[in-house]
């Protein structure tokens, strides 16, 4: 099975939502589609950005990648109800290397 990464900044928290509420938005949409291999919060530019390793049954290249990035999309809202986003990156492991889809 394809993995995938999608890589989300995040500026800032909407009132009333805790810290953890962003990782738990982001894992719980994308496990309704994928399963979800890793997850973590680093600090990009001092920019905190969400780090989500997936996987993608597999299919076709095009439309793995497709399906990758419509996920991500679908992650992407589910974090913006709590959560203010910025770039949104979205990356397939190839030969052991990440390259941007």
């Amino acid at each position: 099975m394809p993995s995938f990464q999608t890589r989300l900044k995040i500026t800032g928290l909407k009132p009333g939502n805790p810290p953890e509420a962003v990782m738990a938005a982001a894992v719980g949409a994308l496990e309704t589609r994928h399963h979800v291999e890793s997850n973590q919060i680093e600090l990009a530019a001092g920019v905190p950005q969400l780090n989500l390793r997936f996987l993608v049954e597999a299919t076709e290249y095009s439309g793995e990648n497709q399906q990758a990035r419509e996920s991500a999309a679908m992650m992407r809202d589910a974090v913006e109800r709590v959560a203010l986003t910025g770039s949104l990156m979205v990356l397939r492991r190839n030969r052991g290397r990440w390259a941007p889809v």
